[in-house]
């Protein structure tokens, strides 16, 4: 073979390769720039998804939408959102707050940060270690002021937010610095303007065993916008994979599931979850013993528990269950806390998959 044929093949090889990996992309609504470890360059990036994992409508504003809400920014908050400055350090009115609630965009109001993620930097600005969702805040390359840094915005609106460094606390070890000016914070217990809450989408939790198989059956049916593996039910903050599974935290490992009830109703996914794992399993699902394991659903409104209730009592006179007590615990949902990255989308990255039941 000539050293030209040799060089063709490798540039076909190269190209089915990106073409592969972008299939998988999409298959899962992911964003290239997610691939891609969030790094965007100058150039443009396949479509991004519509709304996040977190349920959130994340397409790119318009100019003239996005002109529209910078009419009620202050001179300094323009400077910061649309110019790219920098507030002083220690100045910004966000820095000490120490209130529990939710940042959001100042000009689109995307939720971008929660105070359980902020923490004492020492730098001047409000810092976090990781975002509300991580596709809501986009990282581009700045080489501005001779030096190369990492530039984070808002991905809805295109805003400045600030800089992200790798100096950050565990778990995540970044450093997200944001400008006061670029934020609006809302303190746990008020409501959330339109714009800052899920666009018409709904959120339900379901633990049935590993989350490996649930999460990827779930992300099958037509519907779902995401599932994401974590942690819920338990008593510890902010727990990790270990500590789950020493049985010490209460937590299940649970799948957060967010959908579009004009597509997919919660009756219906009920029914699919009790396809996806046996809810007479007490604390365990085949070889997986112990409480993380157990079967649960976490309920997000009171209609989802009533719903959710007689769904299981139904169950418990049909045919399948007459000689066996469904076990499942409906409880209303407290905090999830999302798994560790290598934990999500786990057989896609493997080459596994958990085909839907019949």
């Amino acid at each position: 073979m000539t050293s030209s044929h040799s060089s063709v093949l490798a540039l076909l090889l190269v190209v089915a390769g990106v073409l592969l990996v972008g299939r998988f992309a999409l298959q899962r609504g992911q964003s290239w720039g997610v691939l891609a470890g969030q790094q965007e360059s100058g150039k443009a990036s396949a479509k991004r998804a519509e709304y996040s994992k977190s349920g959130y409508d994340i397409r790119p504003l318009d100019g003239a939408t996005v002109d529209r809400l910078a009419k009620d920014l202050t001179p300094e908050e323009r400077k910061i959102l649309l110019d790219k400055d920098t507030e002083r350090p220690f100045c910004g009115r966000l820095l000490d707050n120490k209130q529990e609630g939710t940042y959001v965009c100042r000009l689109c109001g995307l939720p971008l940060f929660r105070s359980d993620a902020k923490f004492h930097s020492g730098t001047g600005w409000p810092s976090f270690f990781q975002p509300f969702d991580p596709e809501h805040v986009r990282q581009v390359a700045d080489k501005s002021g001779g030096m190369t840094r990492t530039e984070t915005l808002c991905v809805r609106c295109g805003s400045h937010l600030g800089h992200v460094f790798n100096d950050g606390p565990k778990p995540t070890g970044l450093r997200y610095c944001m400008n006061s000016g670029a934020l609006k914070f809302y303190a746990t217990g008020t409501a959330l303007p339109a714009e800052s809450r899920p666009g018409g989408l709904e959120t339900a939790y379901f633990a049935g065993g590993c989350f490996w198989g649930v999460e990827d059956r779930f992300q099958q049916i037509p519907g779902v916008i995401s599932a994401v593996s974590g942690y819920a039910g338990g008593h510890t903050a902010n727990p990790t994979y270990e500590q789950v599974c020493s049985h010490k935290t209460g937590h299940a490992e649970t799948v957060k599931v967010v959908f579009d009830p004009n597509q997919v109703t919660y009756q219906q996914l009920l029914v699919w979850f009790f396809k996806f794992h046996d809810p007479t399993q007490v604390n365990r699902q085949g070889p997986d013993v112990g409480d993380s394991y157990r079967s649960a659903i976490f309920t997000t409104s009171e209609e989802q528990m009533q719903t959710a209730k007689a769904f299981l009592a139904e169950q418990q006179k049909s045919e399948r269950f007459a000689k066996r007590k469904i076990v499942t615990q409906v409880e209303p949902a407290g905090p999830f806390y999302e798994a560790e990255a290598y934990h999500q989308d786990y057989h896609l990255k493997h080459g596994g998959a958990c085909p839907l039941p019949g």
